[in-house]
């Protein structure tokens, strides 16, 4: 470990040699400094690591002497070991290879699963509180394709959260999300459940997969418009059929077929690439596949109970007891303690 650590420091120290010397190629130095950036928590670390080292042996030193400043000595090598132990840890923390993606922006997709209307209006409220949450945090928000319901929901919603570490943060919201409450259409004022699902992609640049064009059917057709005046006249919306796995892509909410078959290929290939990532983690780790952040669609990871004011996150028993607050995107508290305990369990197997 130190050995990687040294190398760690040695490289950080190049790096502000180099955003010295070339302080005028802003490429570079901007190159560079996301490099340092990345190794500056680790290095910073070390260095600590080391200095409370060196005090450790020091005070010990006095200890062995038998001089009078012994009992400072003891009082100081007590304080001192815990830290170091403390250092440590962190540092094997910090030394976990990282998930390639996490920087990644990211392409979400919640879809009304049972419960009809209330399903909709559901997932509508999932988009508004992941929409919530990215302001919060500062990254932006882009719908790249929706469809209504009549009743003020969504069947399904596209977007994208553009901003660092969105992947690392929002990876945890794959799953069947189930709300129960007392829907707005319902007369009797009786407490139905309903769920919708949610996908979270990290965005994939063109050079990160390959996609023959061979594979792929392209169809164009007209925006559905609000009527009259409003009725998209031209070709632009875009329908993308991956010939290979049968899967669909439809964009249609800008206003230019460019920018509509953009989008439609960003979707096809975080998608393409998530089931690839899928396939390669289940041949590898099929018999102890975690729980957390595991993604699988089929689990129930959270439940929203309004008439307790009540979240329960399934996969690591933690509640909630103010529903406003999480609805409004305050969901650190969930994704902090899933982020930990996938770190507690990559160090147990590391």
């Amino acid at each position: 470990m130190l050995e990687k650590l040294n190398t760690l420091e040695t490289r950080y120290n190049e790096l502000e040699r180099l955003m010295a010397e070339q302080a005028m190629e802003y490429e570079a130095v901007a190159g560079y400094a996301r490099e340092r950036s990345e190794l500056e928590p680790v290095v910073e670390k070390y260095r600590e690591y080391r200095e409370t080292q060196r005090r450790l042996e020091d005070a010990r030193s006095l200890l062995s002497d038998g001089s009078d400043m012994a009992e400072l000595a003891g009082a100081e090598i007590a304080e001192l070991e815990p830290r170091l132990a403390t250092l440590e840890a962190e540092i094997k923390t910090l030394l976990l290879p990282k998930d390639p993606r996490d920087n990644k922006n990211v392409i979400m997709e919640i879809r009304a699963g049972t419960g009809g209307d209330e399903a909709g209006i559901f997932a509508a409220d999932l988009f508004r509180m992941y929409h919530r949450y990215a302001e919060g945090r500062g990254w932006r928000v882009e719908t790249l394709s929706s469809n209504e319901t009549g009743v003020g929901g969504l069947k399904e919603v596209i977007f994208e959260v553009k901003g660092r570490g969105a992947y690392s943060r929002l990876k945890y919201e794959s799953g069947v999300h189930r709300v129960q409450r007392v829907p707005v259409t319902e007369s009797q004022g009786r407490i139905h459940t309903s769920t919708a699902t949610v996908a979270v992609l990290a965005e994939v640049e063109e050079v990160e997969i390959e996609i023959p064009e061979r594979d792929v059917q392209l169809d164009t057709f007209k925006s559905a418009g609000a009527g009259g005046q409003n009725v998209q006249k031209n070709m632009t919306a875009v329908r993308l059929t991956h010939l290979p796995t049968g899967m669909v892509i439809t964009c249609q909410d800008e206003r230019s077929l460019l920018q509509n078959k953009e989008r439609a290929w960003s979707i096809l290939r975080a998608r393409l690439y998530e089931m690839e990532a899928a396939r390669r983690q289940a041949e590898q780790a099929a018999d102890r596949r975690s729980q957390v952040g595991s993604g699988e669609r089929a689990e129930k990871i959270r439940t929203y109970n309004y008439p307790q004011s009540r979240v329960t996150d399934h996969r690591i028993g933690v509640s909630s007891h103010n529903l406003p607050a999480v609805m409004d995107g305050g969901l650190d508290q969930f994704i902090d303690e899933l982020a930990m305990r996938e770190q507690v369990e990559r160090l147990a197997e590391a």
